[in-house]
């Protein structure tokens, strides 16, 4: 059974050094409370493990993260819409591995499943070929990603029941299911914890036994607030 904690206790398990996985789509679907969490550690030298980086504008979601300069090395799909991500970068104090979006999905997919390696066209004549291994199947060219394994997740789900058992809502599933193979250690940010039994079997996305920390996040409401707030500084600015 999964321990309920708070996001500053749940953030105490990561250690200087660790790789981590975080979920979410440029701040949708991504478990905000527990970053701003880690983010107020001394924690450093991550490496973090993303699908896309943060929103454009106001620094957020993992944003904060790379401000701090918390992380030494970024693997996902792009910068481009982190501006401190793309200054470190520059800098040449970030050290970033482009891999394409589907690509690095399906690179925590494989770790999740035990799998050696996704072997793929996509990157090919790009500088996403470079330094990786290659391989020709039926007369057709392949690069070879290793899988991406992370020592902890931090996933963000609709509710959660005291067993662990999580449920997405809408379009936030996103890479929540997936990182949750992946990783050694899972913390599950949820708007609500419900009792056992009030989730229908039916309806989990992620079961409880891969999920070892539950945290409270904000409620669907305050999160709903928080991103209207959000997108209405974002586009004064622009």
């Amino acid at each position: 059974m999964p321990n309920i904690q708070t996001a500053q206790e749940a953030v105490k398990n990561i250690k200087d050094g660790m790789r981590i996985m975080t979920a979410g789509f440029l701040g949708v679907g991504a478990p905000l409370k527990t970053i701003d969490a880690l983010a107020n550690t001394n924690v450093k030298d991550l490496t973090l493990i993303q699908a896309v980086s943060a929103q454009p504008g106001e620094t957020h979601d993992i944003g904060v993260l790379v401000k701090n300069k918390q992380i030494k090395k970024f693997i996902g799909a792009h910068i481009g819409t982190c501006p401190e991500a793309q200054e470190q970068y520059k800098e040449g104090t970030l050290e970033v591995e482009f891999i394409p979006m589907g690509t690095v999905v399906e690179c925590i997919r494989a770790a999740g499943a035990g799998l050696g390696a996704v072997v793929t066209p996509t990157g090919l004549g790009t500088e996403v070929e470079e330094g990786r291994d290659k391989i020709t199947v039926g007369g057709k060219e392949y690069l070879v990603f290793p899988p991406l394994k992370a020592d902890v997740a931090i996933i963000k789900g609709y509710k959660a029941d005291k067993l662990g058992n999580i449920i997405y809502r809408g379009t936030t599933k996103g890479t929540n299911t997936i990182m949750a193979l992946a990783a050694d250690l899972v913390i599950a940010e949820v708007d609500e914890i419900v009792e056992v039994g009030e989730i229908p079997p039916d309806s989990v996305g992620t079961p409880g036994i891969l999920v070892d920390i539950i945290v409270q996040g904000d409620s669907l409401e305050e999160r709903k607030q928080y991103f209207e707030d959000l997108w209405v500084r974002t586009k004064k600015m622009r």
